[in-house]
């Protein structure tokens, strides 16, 4: 057990630290940086949004299965759900047939089966993706909105970017502090084999999603 002199850290603290460096992987990605940087165009930028709805209707579908669950149970929350607002953005940028030919890319399909994979077996693991992918949205993302609307004309928080935009979080800063104290209780209620488990599962978290810009980015190669 820790003594006085040395506390037990935080779990968030814990997650955030130990997946670092493959949460700048992912964000320093080539796709990611021509995408912000105006080097591609605003196909580009529905292709992103299309592959990241199979990712989001994946951890999502099954969120209500986990309510009750003692760990997981505590994350589940409509309020912040995104599949039905990249929904609306897909059907702006490609019309109301946007469905005809959108296919996951293998990363794609690679990332969703561990999500269901998660949500069946290890509701703890399921916590490393939802954590990654909401705390981002409500972080990065923000910024991701706002060079969207600059560099496509969308509407401030209008239909585009409305994946960016959580209408019944009034406050982020709370939510990410609240979100913050959840991952902590969960952390006090695992043992260690587990919450190393999920470290390298929010590790994992980080790989995919850098997987997955990698796979658009051979969609766009650069001119010679």
């Amino acid at each position: 057990m820790p003594t006085p002199e040395q506390p037990v850290v935080p779990f968030s603290t814990v997650l955030r630290t130990a997946s670092s460096a493959e949460h700048e992987a992912a964000e320093q990605s080539s796709f990611m940086s021509r995408l912000l940087g105006g080097h591609l165009g605003i196909e580009a930028y529905a292709d992103l949004t299309g592959q990241l709805w199979f990712v989001y209707r994946a951890l999502e579908e099954r969120a209500e299965e986990l309510a009750e669950h003692p760990v997981a149970g505590p994350f589940v929350d409509s309020t912040i759900l995104r599949t039905a607002a990249i929904e609306r953005d897909l059907a702006h940028l490609r019309g109301p047939d946007w469905r005809e030919g959108l296919v996951p890319l293998p990363a794609t399909a690679a990332y969703v089966a561990r999500l269901e994979e998660l949500a069946r077996e290890w509701p703890a693991g399921w916590i490393a993706h939802h954590y990654t992918r909401y705390l981002g949205d409500l972080s990065g993302g923000q910024i991701i909105r706002g060079i969207a609307e600059k560099t496509w004309g969308f509407e401030r928080k209008g239909d585009g970017v409305r994946f960016y935009v959580f209408e019944q979080v009034e406050n982020p800063a709370a939510f990410k502090r609240d979100y913050r104290a959840k991952l902590d209780a969960a952390g006090l209620a695992l043992d260690e084999v587990e919450l190393r488990r999920v470290v390298e599962e929010c590790k994992r978290a980080f790989q995919l999603n850098g997987a997955l810009f990698q796979d658009l980015d051979t969609q766009y190669p650069l001119s010679a």
